[in-house]
């Protein structure tokens, strides 16, 4: 069974109404981290920037304006699937793209061919690894609160 799912889509980094320009970024999903999708992109001069959402919020995002908080995601026109604005923001700092549907249709069929949608929960290993990770998590709090006290 594969793992992960690895696409690159071609999207418009939108700088404002006038000006954008068009990067590749890379969208990834594991099967270890079933709810999640990974946004990599990487802007000249910076260094790569990583964003983990929602990979209901994608699906739903293609179709209605979906997101609270530093991830929304909305057709660009609800009538039609065509293109799907992706914000991402922390505080005052923005990255706003654009991008077609169909790539990211097809990635979202792919990562279903890996875990089906709404299926998440039965995965075994995820489980079980959400609670070793908890589980280091809080052993590192009590370790720096000893330590700090």
């Amino acid at each position: 069974m594969r793992e992960s799912v690895q696409a690159e889509v071609m999207m418009s980094f939108l700088v404002s109404e006038e000006l954008s320009f068009r990067i590749p970024v890379e969208l990834r999903y594991e099967a270890r981290d079933p709810y999640a999708v990974r946004l990599t992109f990487h802007l000249p001069g910076d260094a790569p920037v990583t964003w983990a959402f929602g990979r209901e919020l994608l699906l739903d995002g293609i179709n209605k304006p979906c997101g609270d908080g530093d991830v929304h995601i909305a057709p660009s026109d609800p009538e039609e699937l065509s293109d799907v604005h992706i914000r991402l923001q922390v505080g005052t700092d923005r990255a706003l793209f654009r991008a077609s549907a169909a790539p990211l249709v097809a990635f979202l069929d792919r990562t279903d061919r890996i875990v089906p949608l709404g299926q998440e929960r039965n995965l075994g290993d995820f489980e079980e690894n959400l609670e070793e990770e908890l589980d280091k998590i809080l052993t590192e709090a009590r370790q720096n609160e000893q330590n700090a006290g």
